[in-house]
């Protein structure tokens, strides 16, 4: 979201991707998909305005009442093009989007650690993320409320399904070093193996 067809990161992860992604009206990529024989193209910001409105429809469903507002949060190593594309996905949402902010910072306000204690001053948090396709570590400073990103690294492809691949790729391996059979054409076996070492 927020980048361009051409961008190298973009390149190189359609690559990874499950799905077809085309270049479309300057420069901006587009999902392919196939729905009920037709072949359609979604922008980037179509398809997040989708999550978010079905996430809108969960909140009002638990809550019983509409939900308009929203604050929504990004990496935080989007870029302004990517925060602006993700405002514009709550806005196709019809959302109203109060502000964009930091997952980190939202980590820590849900940890309280922005009320913690008596501490009083300044103090800085490390907020470590290690997800299911992205690992971030974020070191913020927290002072009367306030909360500043001063760095932010991490690794866009490295999270608990890589994890998940270098277990499935050991364990082929290990079999068949073992039983001197190769397991890697077996669609069943992986499937059964990738469970298995999701466990």
């Amino acid at each position: 979201i927020g980048r361009r067809f051409s961008d190298p990161s973009v390149q190189a992860d359609m690559k990874l991707w499950p799905f077809k992604v085309v270049p479309g009206p300057n420069d901006k990529p587009m999902i392919q998909v196939t729905y009920k024989g037709e072949v359609k193209q979604f922008a980037p910001e179509e398809i997040s305005s989708m999550v978010l409105t079905k996430m809108r429809e969960i909140a009002e469903a638990y809550l019983g009442h509409t939900v308009k507002n929203a604050v929504v949060t990004v990496p935080a190593y989007f870029n302004d093009s990517q925060r602006q594309a993700t405002k514009d996905a709550g806005a196709i949402a019809g959302l109203n989007v109060l502000r964009i902010i930091n997952e980190p910072t939202a980590a820590a306000i849900a940890y309280g650690l922005d009320k913690k204690g008596s501490r009083s001053g300044e103090h800085n948090v490390l907020i470590f993320d290690l997800g299911g396709g992205t690992f971030d570590v974020s070191l913020l400073t927290i002072e009367e409320g306030i909360f500043e990103v001063k760095a932010t690294a991490g690794d866009t492809h490295l999270g608990g399904e890589d994890f998940d691949n270098r277990l499935v790729n050991h364990f082929v391996a290990e079999f068949k070093r073992k039983h001197k059979k190769d397991i890697s054409g077996n669609a069943r076996a992986l499937r059964r193996l990738r469970t298995a070492c999701e466990r």
